[in-house]
């Protein structure tokens, strides 16, 4: 069984630094909007320098990828977990789940801060941009996860299908939420809404367990 490299004293302080930039620039991005916030504002509120903002970020809106990207990265751990030969559809429903789920404060917390960020990238461009490179590195990564559940037998193209349509599903269903004031919880909450997305866009494309489809004559 492999193992994943441990994460250095290093890495772990450069990632917290990073999430606290990420945290101060969603904070004033709230309050003032992307365009009412400087770089050097954001450096301030995380107590960094702005050559360490600059550092790890290209611009103010890239600073929020890490926030943006937290929920995927949740989903695909849970994803990873999921025992190989696990239903297509109920590995991702089940992981969206849990990593859509607000148990608690700090979780309802942070999926308001999602469609706070989400609804000024309806405005601002580059925050959009943000969004969709989150989204696209976010499918990338999972192919590999999603190939070992289903296994050797099945199609590299299906696995890349439903990698893609799994993502986009998720992305739809959190811009779909972010332009409501519904809650987070109940059928139009971002579970409700992508346990709905994933049923329209990923049934049908099942690879786990299914024999290698034969070559056209």
């Amino acid at each position: 069984m492999s193992t994943k490299p441990s994460v250095t004293l290093t890495e772990r302080r450069k990632a917290a630094t990073q999430l606290d930039i990420a945290h101060a620039a969603a904070e004033l991005f709230a309050t003032r909007g992307p365009d009412g916030t400087t770089a050097e504002e954001i450096a301030l509120r995380a107590g960094v320098a702005l050559r360490t903002f600059y550092r790890y970020f290209r611009s103010k809106q890239d600073a929020v990828s890490p926030l943006l990207a937290d929920g995927a990265d949740r989903w695909r751990a849970l994803l990873e977990a999921a025992e190989p030969g696990t239903p297509l559809q109920r590995a991702l429903e089940d992981a969206v789940g849990q990593a859509l789920a607000t148990p608690d404060e700090e979780a309802e917390r942070a999926l308001l801060r999602t469609r706070g960020l989400l609804r000024a990238a309806a405005d601002d461009p580059a925050l959009r941009a943000v969004w969709y490179r989150v989204n696209q590195e976010s499918e990338e990564r999972l192919v590999p996860v999603l190939a070992r559940l289903a296994g050797p037998r099945a199609q590299p193209l299906e696995v890349r299908l439903a990698a893609a349509a799994a993502t986009d599903a998720i992305r739809i269903a959190l811009e779909t939420w972010a332009a409501t004031d519904a809650g987070t919880q109940g059928p139009d909450s971002p579970v409700g809404l992508a346990t709905r997305c994933l049923r329209g866009l990923v049934g049908g494309m099942e690879p786990w367990g299914r024999e290698a489809a034969a070559e056209p004559r």
